[in-house]
């Protein structure tokens, strides 16, 4: 095997981040492009070291742009010798957020009929680039501007992992071209209506000539430091909603909240409205939310998710039809 540096980085990624260890049982999602099949060879190359399970799965959004891939990744799949599992969708949105659930409920769907542990995607540095102005542009908060992370669950028994996080899309085509993998150019990626597409194809490109070339590795780097402050954030919200937390009536003792920084208020707040009504609050109605903290008694809101109510009641916010 030709071990190149980018062999040597991703090997010591895994190694310093306990992505995925020995003997573990990977489905690795290929669409054709250039990240995938740089991921896939990769993996392919260092199983020797880690004695993984590996297997190609690919999913069908059966858009016109992408005829005749799925049969390209199959022919990969039986050259390099390794099992191939394959989605097609149904009808679906042509859009990104549609393809993108979509392809997620399909990997977890094959991971769990055969049994596979963790999901790795090619996911770049490039893309955390990308998906940190997007959300920024959006109005994220910094959940959003971390959204892509190293790894997370995605049911009880099955992870998703994205290890080339400090690869970039340059280095992948290089690696592509080195080896001579055969790269499938999905015209979607091309079409400038998406969002996405507008920030590779333009936005990036721009920042780079005007303000750093290095860009990417700059906001992948803010993404990074940003996680590490989110995840402090979350676990210290969660202890403070254990505690805050009053079944019967269901609500939130205020003692509890009143001290607490804003940036934690408002945590605690979107985690327990998350709890309860099982599904993600928007800004407003956490907002709404966090004024009843210190709000005087009797004081109401009926900006939450279904057509709930919370009411301040002496030292409790309690929370109707939720």
């Amino acid at each position: 095997m030709n071990w190149t540096p980018l062999h040597a980085e991703l090997h010591k990624t895994l190694r310093r981040r306990q992505l995925l260890g020995k003997n573990r049982r990977l489905l690795v999602a290929v669409s054709g492009g250039q990240d995938s099949l740089c991921l896939i060879k990769l993996l392919i190359d260092l199983q020797p070291k880690w004695q993984w399970h590996l297997a190609i799965a690919h999913c069908d959004h059966r858009w016109s742009s992408d005829k005749g891939i799925a049969d390209r990744v199959r022919e990969i799949a039986r050259s390099m010798q390794i099992p191939f599992y394959l989605k097609v969708a149904g009808e679906m949105k042509e859009t990104e957020a549609a393809a993108r659930q979509w392809r997620y409920q399909a990997l977890v769907e094959i991971a769990s009929e055969v049994g596979f542990q963790d999901i790795v995607t090619g996911h770049t540095q490039s893309d955390r680039a990308e998906t940190l102005l997007y959300n920024l542009i959006r109005g994220s908060g910094a959940d959003g501007l971390v959204a892509l992370s190293w790894k997370r669950p995605l049911t009880p028994q099955i992870q998703l992992v994205r290890p080339m996080l400090d690869i970039s899309r340059a280095q992948t085509f290089q690696f592509c071209q080195q080896f001579q993998l055969p790269i499938w150019e999905d015209a979607v990626n091309s079409n400038l209506k998406y969002a996405r597409n507008r920030i590779r194809a333009e936005l990036i490109p721009y920042l780079q000539s005007n303000f750093n070339r290095q860009v990417e590795t700059a906001l992948a780097r803010t993404a990074e430091l940003l996680r590490a402050d989110v995840e402090y954030l979350e676990d210290s919200a969660d202890r403070i909603l254990r505690e805050a937390i009053i079944s019967e009536p269901i609500g939130l003792d205020r003692s509890y909240l009143r001290p607490i920084p804003l940036a934690l208020q408002r945590r605690v707040v979107r985690q327990f409205l998350q709890k309860v009504s099982h599904s993600s609050p928007k800004f407003e109605e956490i907002e709404a939310v966090v004024y009843l903290i210190k709000a005087p008694n009797r004081s109401r809101t009926s900006s939450l998710p279904g057509g709930a109510i919370a009411e301040v009641r002496e030292n409790v916010i309690v929370f109707q039809n939720i």
